[in-house]
C-alpha cells in the first residue's frame, strides 16, 4: 500500500517538473526571437569590433507596440554659445563739429552701456559744459532749466565717482550719494532716469518722498542696501532724525532746483540734512537752479568749495508758434478780461500765472465763484493735491490752471492753448518759462500778458531779454463785458471773501436762535 502511494507521488512530481521545463523553454525562445528581430543583420566579412553609431539627433526606432519618450532638447542640440560682452563698438557716434559725444569723457563702460540704451548720442549745452567740471571732482553751480538734460549731468557724475572710487562705508547700508529735489514728481523722475543709466552698474537707487506709506518705505530702507538716495527734504529729514538713513558716508551731494527750494520754504530742512553729511571739504556738492539769484549764490557759498559756475543754453521760445500779446489795461479790468477770455476759450486748456501764491489763491477762488472750474498750483498746496490737480488738468477734467512760477515751471503738458500772465513776472527768465508751456511740439499757442499801471515797468527788460518788441494792444470790447451779476470786482490785494462774510455771520445766529425757541 505504501509502495503504491510512493510510486504515484513520484509520477506526479516528474510530470509537474516536465511541464515547468517546457514552459521555461517556450518563454526563452520567445525572448530570443524578439531580440533577433531587433538586432541588425550581420554582414559577412564585417569587422566585429565596429558597431553602428546612432546620432544623438536621430533616436533609435522604438520596439513595436512600445511608446518611448523623446530625449530632451538639451541632449539633442549643441549648447548655445554665451552672449558676448558689450563693447563700445556697438555704440558708434559720428564726430560732428561743435558737438560733444559722451565717448569724449572716458566714462566707465557700464555707464556708456546705459547711455547707449537710452539713445543719448550728443551732449546738450549744459552737459557739454558741466560734465568736464564735475567728473574732475569740482563743486558746481549749474544754471539750467528743466528739460535741458541737467539731471544726466549729476547722475553720470555720481555713477562715475562711485564706480571709480573706493567704497569706505564698510558693511553698513548707508548711502554714498544724495540727491535732494523739491517735489515728489521730480524725485520720481530723477530716480527713474538714474535707474536707466545705472542699469549695468550694479548700483542701487532708492526714492524717498511723502504721500506714500511711511512704514513700508522705512522697512525698505532698513532692509535694502542703497548706494544713491533721491529724496524730498521733509520725508528724508524724518528718516535722518530716526537714524533710518545715515549720511555720514555721503561722498557726493546734489541739490536740484535750489530756487524752488527757497520759494517753497525747504531751506531750513535742507540745512539740517546737510548738517548730517561730511564737511564740505570732504564731499563734492553740485547745486542746480533755473535762476542764480543772490540768495542762491549765498547758499552755494555755505555748501560748496570754490564752485564752478556753468550756464546752460537759455530756453528759447519758438516765436513762429507762440503769438505773444500784451493788453494795456487798468488793474480793475484784469479780472474782467480774464473771465471773458476763459469763457470764449471754454474748450481749451489755459494756464494763468500770478507772481504771489496769495494772489493765485484769491484768483482761483474768484473764478470758482463765477462758475469756472479751475485748479490751484502753488507752493502751499499739499503734494498729494498737487499731483491730483495736475492729473485733472492733463486729462481735461479741469480746463483752467492757476499757478505760481515755482509750481508751474515743471509743467510739461501738451495741448495748452493759452498762457495768461495775470501779473508780469519780476524776472525776464520767468516770462520765457511761462510762455514756454504753450506752443510745444510745433503746435500753435498764444500768450496774453496784462500790462497795468505796475506791470508795464517790467516790459522793457522782458523785451530786451527775448530780443524783440511785444505787441501792446487795447483789449476788444467783447473782453470788457462785466462779469455775472452778484459778483463785485475785487482788487487782487483784498481777500475776495471779505464782502460776503459779515452778512453770512449775521444770518446764522438768527436761524440758530429760532431753532432753539421752537424746541
Amino acid at each position: 500500500m505504501i509502495r503504491k502511494f510512493v510510486l504515484s507521488a513520484g509520477r506526479k512530481i516528474r510530470k509537474l517538473a516536465r511541464a515547468g521545463r517546457l514552459r521555461s523553454q517556450k518563454l526563452f525562445s520567445r525572448e530570443v526571437s524578439g531580440e533577433a528581430a531587433i538586432a541588425p543583420a550581420v554582414v559577412p566579412g564585417a569587422i566585429e569590433t565596429e558597431s553602428p553609431i546612432v546620432p544623438v539627433s536621430q533616436p533609435e526606432p522604438p520596439r513595436e507596440g512600445v511608446v518611448r519618450k523623446p530625449r530632451t532638447q538639451q541632449r539633442q542640440t549643441a549648447r548655445p554659445e554665451e552672449k558676448a560682452a558689450w563693447t563700445l563698438d556697438a555704440f558708434e557716434v559720428d564726430l560732428v563739429a561743435g558737438q560733444s559725444r559722451f565717448h569724449d569723457f572716458d566714462l566707465p563702460l557700464t555707464i556708456m552701456h546705459g547711455i547707449a540704451d537710452l539713445g543719448f548720442r550728443y551732449c546738450t549745452p549744459i552737459q557739454e559744459k558741466a560734465l568736464p567740471e564735475v567728473l574732475a571732482g569740482h563743486d558746481l553751480i549749474g544754471k539750467a532749466n528743466t528739460g535741458t538734460g541737467k539731471s544726466a549731468v549729476f547722475l553720470i557724475a555720481i555713477l562715475a565717482r562711485l564706480l571709480r572710487g573706493p567704497e569706505k562705508r564698510g558693511a553698513t547700508q548707508a548711502p554714498r550719494a544724495l540727491i535732494i529735489a523739491p517735489t515728489r514728481e521730480l524725485v520720481m523722475q530723477i530716480a527713474k532716469d538714474g535707474k536707466d543709466l545705472a542699469k549695468y552698474t550694479g548700483l542701487q537707487i532708492t526714492a524717498v518722498y511723502g504721500g506714500v506709506d511711511y512704514q513700508s518705505q522705512m522697512e525698505e530702507l532698513r532692509r535694502k542696501k542703497t548706494d544713491i538716495i533721491v529724496a524730498t527734504p521733509g520725508r528724508l529729514l524724518d528718516f535722518v532724525g530716526k537714524n533710518v538713513v545715515v549720511l555720514e558716508h555721503c561722498e557726493i551731494m546734489v541739490i536740484d532746483e535750489a530756487d524752488r527750494m527757497l520759494d517753497m520754504g525747504f531751506i531750513p530742512d535742507v540745512r539740517r540734512i546737510i548738517g548730517r553729511t561730511p564737511k564740505k571739504e570732504l564731499r563734492q556738492t553740485l547745486l542746480f537752479s533755473a535762476t542764480v539769484s543772490e540768495d542762491v549764490k549765498h547758499l552755494a557759498s555755505q555748501w560748496c568749495v570754490q564752485p564752478r559756475l556753468v550756464e546752460g543754453e537759455v530756453e528759447q521760445v519758438t516765436v513762429d508758434t507762440v503769438d505773444q500779446l500784451v493788453y494795456l489795461v487798468t488793474t480793475e479790468e484784469k479780472y474782467t478780461i480774464l473771465y471773458n477770455l476763459i469763457q470764449q476759450k471754454a474748450d481749451e486748456r489755459i494756464i494763468v500765472f500770478a507772481n504771489m501764491k496769495n494772489e493765485a489763491r484769491r484768483l482761483s477762488e474768484r473764478l470758482q465763484r463765477n462758475g469756472i472750474a479751475c485748479a490751484l498750483l502753488s507752493g502751499e498746496v499739499a503734494q498729494a493735491k498737487r499731483m491730483s490737480r495736475l492729473e485733472n488738468f492733463r486729462s481735461g477734467k479741469v480746463k483752467v490752471l492757476v499757478a505760481t512760477d515755482v509750481a508751474g515751471r515743471g509743467i510739461h503738458i501738451e495741448g495748452i492753448s493759452h498762457v495768461v500772465n495775470y501779473t508780469l513776472p519780476y524776472e525776464p527768465e520767468d516770462y520765457v518759462h511761462r510762455i514756454g508751456r504753450t506752443g510745444r511740439a510745433g503746435a500753435a499757442g498764444t500768450s496774453v500778458s496784462f500790462a497795468c499801471e505796475e506791470g508795464a515797468f517790467y516790459l522793457p527788460s522782458i523785451e530786451e531779454f527775448i530780443g524783440r518788441k511785444l505787441d501792446c494792444v487795447v483789449p476788444d470790447e467783447s473782453l470788457l463785458r462785466p462779469p455775472p451779476k452778484g459778483t463785485t470786482v475785487i482788487k487782487t490785494s483784498a481777500p475776495p471773501q471779505q464782502a460776503k462774510r459779515p452778512a453770512a455771520r449775521r444770518r446764522r445766529p438768527k436761524a440758530a436762535a429760532g431753532s432753539r425757541s421752537e424746541s
